[in-house]
């Protein structure tokens, strides 16, 4: 059985052991490649500054790169009493150098280890989640400006309200897409900062060069006081949440309105046969089971931030065991985000909108406000208008005229979609994935 890296004579005792180590192994599987990225950043800093040999670099850089190409692949296994997977690394390394593999860990902790492994991955996630996004956008945008002259009916307290129409419809929740990754934005700025160095979170006697293994992950910047780089576990990822909670909180919305516009009683969209599911019993029925889905998914993940919350929110400066609960819930989320935007991007993709909702005389009344309008353009004053519409309301007399002239900015007859499309190609460009795909490049090179 592998020896744990801090285990020294004593044997902790096994009820002990599966206790403490719970899901970690598992969860770990997802950092792996990125524990060897920030191996091979912080062995060549150390060469840089005199803890390892130059002759031992290049040898430890091509066994490393040999382990992140099979982490690549997916293929990385935990060991059966190999603790973590720092300590995996670090066994594969020593197994086939020596003792020239128990060199890399001078001047680090587990500590700060996890820390960058934690946030390279969720940077990776969140430009994964920003591509989907972007894909839903273009669905959507697309979709609104192919039925921006279909009118639906709008409503408020559920009771019909006024006409609204499908180009609003689709290009408002491609715009609360932007909204939400100016959400992402930030919290991958707040991601994007280097915590290696901070070692158990009170730095290190040795000449660290945190500035170059900032440079060769492609980092913007440190986490520059060592205590609070320590600190920024759960913070990290509960800033990230909010901004996955606020993707989820758009598809969630989407999604109730899909299955609800899918209903026989109202009718205004479908989706093709291939995309429902039936029940054993009732032979008729054509249920959005992937939209109640993606419903129950992303109101799960708006849990999200107050779970790590709860978690975190209690403990002090420092280090705290009660930190590693947080991958369990933190790093699958991702998956489960991914998974409903893809779905969704799908159904959007192939929904079919019915185009002569308002012929329905059930529907008259949302012209109301058309007419109360069109009588304030002739001079009537509103108060006075408002009144007569509403007389001939109640009396049975209102006959609408379901003519819609609206052309101010973001209405029926005005989209706005390209200053849209301009506001999300802005926020995408923000985030300079490219500054970190060229430092991977090189660092793997």
């Amino acid at each position: 059985m592998a020896q744990k890296l801090w285990e020294k004579n004593v044997k902790v005792d096994q009820q002990v052991e599966a206790f403490t180590v719970g899901k970690d192994r598992e969860m770990d599987l997802y950092l792996a490649k990125y524990d060897v990225l920030g191996s091979m950043a912080h062995i060549t800093m150390l060469e840089s500054i005199g803890l390892l040999a130059k002759e031992e670099l290049p040898v430890l850089l091509a066994e490393l790169k040999n382990i992140y190409a099979i982490a690549d692949k997916g293929q990385f296994v935990i060991e059966e009493g190999v603790e973590d997977v720092h300590s995996q690394v670090e066994l594969m390394l020593t197994r086939k150098l020596g003792d020239m593999g128990k060199k890399i860990h001078s001047g680090r902790s587990r500590n700060d280890q996890v820390l960058v492994d934690l946030k390279l991955f969720t940077r990776a996630q969140i430009e994964e989640v920003v591509q989907l996004v972007s894909g839903l956008f273009d669905v959507l945008l697309s979709q609104s400006n192919r039925y921006k002259e279909v009118l639906l009916p709008g409503y408020t307290h559920l009771q019909i309200a006024m006409p609204s129409s499908f180009g609003l419809w689709f290009g408002a929740y491609a715009e609360s897409l932007t909204d939400d990754l100016q959400l992402m934005q930030a919290a991958y700025k707040i991601c994007n900062r280097n915590p290696l160095g901070s070692a158990a979170g009170y730095g290190s006697s040795f000449p660290l060069n945190r500035q170059l293994t900032t440079d060769l992950l492609g980092f913007d910047s440190l986490d520059y006081n060592v205590v609070y780089a320590q600190m920024g576990r759960g913070k990290m990822e509960r800033t990230v949440a909010f901004a996955l909670a606020g993707i989820a909180a758009t598809l969630s919305k989407l999604a109730f309105d899909a299955c609800m516009f899918n209903s026989q009683n109202f009718g205004f969209i479908k989706l093709p046969d291939q995309f429902t599911t039936g029940s054993s019993i009732m032979p008729h029925k054509k249920n959005p089971d992937v939209f109640e889905l993606t419903r129950a998914k992303c109101n799960k993940i708006q849990a999200l931030p107050q779970q790590i919350t709860l978690i975190s929110n209690n403990l002090p400066s420092g280090y705290f065991r009660d930190l590693q609960i947080i991958k369990e819930v933190f790093l699958p989320a991702f998956d489960e985000l991914k998974d409903c935007l893809r779905m969704v991007t799908l159904m959007m993709q192939e929904v079919k909108v019915n185009e002569t909702i308002l012929t329905d005389d059930k529907y008259s009344l949302i012209f109301s406000v058309e007419e109360v309008n069109r009588l304030v353009l002739t001079g009537v004053p509103f108060r006075d208008a408002y009144k007569q519409v509403g007389l001939e309301i109640e009396a049975g007399r209102f006959t609408p005229q379901k003519a819609v002239s609206h052309t101010h900015e973001g209405s029926i007859g005005n989209l706005c979609n390209d200053h849209v499309s301009a506001l999300m190609q802005q926020v995408i460009d923000g985030f300079s994935f490219s500054k970190i795909h060229e430092a991977e490049q090189t660092l793997l090179s």
